[in-house]
């Protein structure tokens, strides 16, 4: 069997430009590990591949599901789990390829066993919510499980309330169920960060949205409204949406959503590196020192390598 190939890093980082060129040189099939960009009409917003890269290489996992659906690392997981016979038994390559950490982790490690969500739970957490705001939600989370409530990307409604079902269930913190066995690389795959020094990344990430802002993120998001989905809705608590639609309803100025996108863009980077460096089966690439074609090289003659040694 072929080496199943994972590409990860920071937002930003060029992961995706890089996965269709090494896709393109080994003869291998792309699927996406991003929870946003599984999802229809989120373009702009989640830097999903541009057409001519769909058209040169195959994708999976990419604008599949409606903005209303609820998604979740376990279904990434059986739907990679599918891709991934489907595209071996074309005999091609796998590759993995985003930074949605939790389902990067689903590749590699078992998920742990948590309680199903109890749909009454969720049905009068959602109407706390609604009524009192996510805001009241969060910080009775912050009281019940202050180290979930520390590792959430942003103010995520979601993982929230699935939290708080979990403890109205079972009086114990969600993170308890997160399991502190180390992860351990299979042998089946081989795992290859993007790497750029601090003040770079923060540059990318800048240049990246400009770029989104320019190409029309804010036009995006309106028409996305205009379609009636509500704001409030999983997939548009985004960054990049989330403050499109804070400056479409008149609460905060042009320059301050661009402004606001950049700083959460930037947090969100760190929590990526640092999930990411507490795996030290990573291969990191310095991307200052190589080129996209030197990275793929690299990247070539270690799987050519790995897959000597069996």
């Amino acid at each position: 069997m072929k080496k199943r190939i994972i590409i990860a890093g920071a937002t930003a980082s060029g992961k995706s430009s890089l996965a269709v060129l090494l896709a393109q040189r080994i003869g291998g099939e792309i699927v996406s590990v991003d929870s946003r960009q599984c999802y229809k009409l989120l373009d702009i917003g989640t830097a999903k591949p541009t057409q001519a890269e769909l058209a040169r290489v195959p994708h999976h996992n990419v604008s599949i599901l409606d903005l209303r659906e609820k998604d979740s690392a376990a279904a990434f997981l059986m739907r990679a789990e599918k891709y991934t016979a489907e595209i071996e038994s074309r005999d091609n390559r796998v590759i993995f390829c985003g930074g949605s950490t939790l389902h990067l982790q689903s590749l590699i490690h078992p998920l742990d066993d948590i309680p199903s969500s109890n749909p009454d739970n969720i049905r009068l957490l959602n109407r706390r919510a609604d009524d009192e705001g996510v805001q009241t939600l969060y910080r009775e989370l912050r009281q019940r499980d202050p180290e979930y409530a520390q590792s959430m990307d942003g103010m995520n409604r979601q993982r929230i309330i699935r939290a708080l079902d979990v403890w109205m269930q079972t009086n114990t913190p969600f993170s308890s169920f997160h399991t502190n066995r180390k992860v351990t690389l299979p042998k089946e795959y081989c795992f290859f960060g993007l790497h750029h020094p601090r003040k770079e990344l923060h540059k990318r990430i800048e240049q990246r949205t400009d770029n989104m802002i320019n190409q029309g993120l804010v036009e995006e998001t309106r028409e996305i409204l205009n379609r009636g989905y509500s704001p409030n809705i999983q997939s548009l608590q985004t960054v990049g949406y989330k403050q499109a639609i804070q400056f479409l309803n008149d609460e905060i100025s042009h320059e301050q959503m661009v402004k606001d996108i950049k700083t959460a863009t930037r947090r969100y980077a760190k929590r990526q590196l640092t999930w990411l460096r507490r795996w030290n089966f990573i291969d990191w690439i310095d991307m200052q020192s190589n080129s996209m074609d030197n990275a793929v090289g690299y990247i070539e003659q270690q799987v050519a390598a790995d897959a000597q040694k069996g």
